[in-house]
């Protein structure tokens, strides 16, 4: 079982920083028509395990399919390290981009594949 840690990450040129606190036990990659296109693994984690240090302001947001996660991308470097949402049953959580993750290497966590396209 992995401990509890916070971790910090961020967007590509800083402007963006985040603290999230989380069991890293591994990620999720996606083949929906948005994760694949971006690359993105990801886990999820509760609204009040996740701080949003800086960037606020830098942040724009794209919704597509039900529009219940905020894909929040930098204004600048246009990367999009986290998004915010909801999930199935209603209750509200952060989509940390592990790619974004300050000290891990993403490619040596264990990954669980979603087939998005499905939806």
């Amino acid at each position: 079982m992995a401990e509890t840690k916070t971790y910090e990450g961020g967007c590509h040129c800083g402007a963006v920083r985040y603290r999230a606190r989380m069991e890293l036990q591994g990620g999720i990659t996606c083949n929906c028509s948005h994760c694949q296109k971006v690359g993105w693994m990801i886990t999820f984690i509760p609204t009040e395990a996740f701080e949003l240090v800086s960037g606020e302001d830098m942040l724009t947001d794209y919704r597509f399919n039900t529009g219940n996660i905020a894909h929040l991308f930098c204004k600048r470097c246009g990367i999009e390290s986290f998004a915010r949402g909801k999930n199935a049953t209603g209750v509200a959580m952060a989509a940390i981009n592990l790619r974004c993750v300050d000290g891990i290497e993403p490619d040596e966590l264990p990954v669980t594949k979603s087939n998005g396209r499905i939806r």
